[in-house]
């Protein structure tokens, strides 16, 4: 089977200034979370995927990468002492250890799996326990861009009708933008985490159908013309978009113009400026 998407990581400077522009985007967020180590994030949810809106909190005691230890929370800060942005995919998993081991395997990740919990709040308020294992890959020549796969052990507590109800009628995150000077040189590497064989929908871009959605791998010229205003790093690949169903993309229009919000047209889309955006574009498109 396929895998899906299972959630985005947004590096930014301000979270809770994050968390307010995502709600004039029309999106419930969630209340403000600490991991064990520092990193703060604060979670947008969907039917099957989410949002992680992300930052280096005060006080975080940040672990260093190691030879066979990939650390979360030394990519984010490091990612945000150059930019913004969308940081990270990150996909779902039955089995961490075992993806861990295939990525080893693979020459992908020679990583141990990472295993952490923290405290999670129902929309009632009471608390909950909630836990993941995380198998990490590495892009070659891509700093910027992280890539993992996460296995919840606790499910019943994290996804909640509740939190997936929101202004703008979002139902899931369907595609991901990685910009990169030369898209076929990813391709041994994505094929490899996906698990999937891509589709060239242009002559150096690549396409990864996955489970309810899909990773599309193109140049920068390609992903301005798809996505309009994107922060493409041009000499390394980087994340560069994302897009979300919503089940009526003229009554979003309508949305973002009295939040005075700019977006632009594109082909049946409205896709809001990664200037716009904490550098990242963002992207309604029809279910």
């Amino acid at each position: 089977m396929s895998r899906r998407i299972d959630h985005l990581v947004i590096a930014v400077r301000d979270l809770d200034g994050a968390a307010s522009f995502y709600r004039r985007l029309g999106f419930q967020v969630g209340a403000r979370n600490r991991h064990p180590w520092g990193t703060e994030n604060r979670i947008v949810q969907f039917r099957s995927s989410f949002l992680e809106l992300i930052t280096v909190g005060e006080g975080a005691e940040i672990a260093s990468h190691a030879e066979r230890s990939f650390s979360f929370g030394a990519f984010v800060r490091d990612y945000l002492s150059e930019r913004e942005g969308l940081a990270m995919l990150v996909l779902d998993s039955a089995d961490a250890q075992a993806d861990a081991q295939t990525f080893s395997r693979q020459g992908i990740g020679a990583f141990e799996p990472f295993r952490f919990e923290r405290r999670g709040v129902r929309p009632d308020g009471t608390e909950v326990r909630v836990a993941f294992s995380l198998a990490f890959a590495t892009l070659p020549d891509a700093p910027r861009a992280g890539f993992f796969v996460c296995q919840q052990h606790y499910p019943e507590n994290f996804w909640n009708p509740a939190f997936q109800v929101h202004d703008n009628r979002a139902e899931d995150v369907s595609a991901v933008a990685l910009s990169a000077p030369d898209p076929d040189r990813c391709e041994a590497f994505l094929s490899a985490f996906t698990g999937e064989r891509p589709v060239r929908p242009a002559l150096h871009d690549l396409s990864y159908r996955l489970r309810g959605g899909h990773l599309d791998a193109m140049t920068p010229d390609d992903a301005g013309e798809t996505y309009g205003s994107v922060e493409a790093e041009l000499d390394r690949p980087s994340f560069v978009a994302f897009s979300v169903r919503i089940d009526d993309v003229a009554r979003q229009a309508r949305w973002l113009d009295a939040a005075e919000i700019p977006y632009a047209q594109i082909g049946t889309r409205v896709v809001v400026p990664a200037s716009a955006a904490m550098g990242v574009a963002i992207a309604f498109e029809a279910t």
